[in-house]
């Protein structure tokens, strides 16, 4: 029995290898090969949305669109067979998308048409800068995330304040402007101050009178201004990270998986929950 069991965890520890880690030649071509089928997926549900295609391939596309998800079901399933840790998996941001981007094709026997949305498994080519090893790319992608981080309650502030500013001057358009020009409610030119201000212009809606038209040309101009300060927000926060940032670029290896591991200050493994040495 224990032998049977050692077997099963040295199998389960090679799967884990492979599935998860990156540094094997194995692993590094699990990766890639799973790659090439998530593009080829996307590819082939943007084929199915063209009409003559669809009606000429139909039949191929949807047997090669279930042959692809029962892969990746299958692939969801050993992930969480050979991981130590398999919540922690199922509850990453991986795991929940992985999950999601098998469920469109089950979900279409209930909500017809539902298997379009198998396009979300373009989520899952973020793994391409893992697999890879792009380290600086990994590493700038970290300094970005704690840059919005350490940013978001300012954004927050920011975002609150041009909300305000919207209801009041969608307000006054609305007064301003009135039923004649389509501004028809105050939620409508709401939407009219919103689009203005972020300088999308769609132009379904327009003022006409001359004062309606001077407000805009202000809601315009203070577009650029509102359109900066959350860049310049995040820019200050990226700019501080990089003044903070010591020793980054010393990666570690896990024992266990073999995963790379950026973080210097990290315990754990983020893919095994292996504990990590200082060394």
């Amino acid at each position: 029995m224990r032998e049977l069991k050692s077997k099963y965890d040295i199998i389960r520890q090679k799967l884990y290898i492979v599935i998860y880690g990156s540094n094997t030649f194995a692993g590094r071509l699990f990766d890639l090969i799973l790659l090439a089928v998530i593009l080829l997926s996307v590819l082939l549900v943007m084929l199915e949305s063209v009409e003559k295609l669809d009606a000429k391939y139909h039949s191929f596309i949807i047997i090669s669109e279930w042959i692809i998800t029962i892969s990746f079901t299958l692939e969801y399933i050993l992930r969480i067979i050979c991981n130590r840790k398999p919540l922690n998996y199922i509850f990453s941001f991986y795991g929940i998308v992985d999950l999601i981007s098998i469920l469109p094709m089950y979900l279409s026997f209930f909500i017809p048409g539902s298997r379009m949305l198998s396009v979300i498994r373009a989520l899952r080519l973020l793994r391409l800068f893992g697999i890879l090893n792009l380290v600086h790319f990994t590493g700038q992608e970290s300094q970005l995330k704690l840059a919005i981080k350490a940013s978001r309650t300012k954004i927050i502030v920011f975002v609150y304040f041009v909300l305000i500013v919207s209801i009041l001057l969608g307000a006054v358009m609305y007064v301003i402007e009135g039923k004649e020009s389509g501004f028809t409610s105050i939620p409508v030119s709401i939407y009219w101050c919103i689009v203005t201000l972020t300088t999308v212009g769609y132009g379904d809606i327009a003022p006409v009178t001359t004062l309606g038209q001077i407000i805009a040309s202000c809601i315009m101009i203070m577009g650029y201004g509102i359109i900066a300060v959350p860049t310049g927000i995040v820019t200050a926060e990226f700019a501080a990270a990089n003044r903070n940032k010591s020793g980054d670029d010393k990666t570690r290896t896990c024992p266990s998986c073999t995963s790379i591991i950026y973080n210097e200050e990290a315990r754990f493994c983020y893919h095994c929950g292996e504990k990590l040495t200082n060394d």
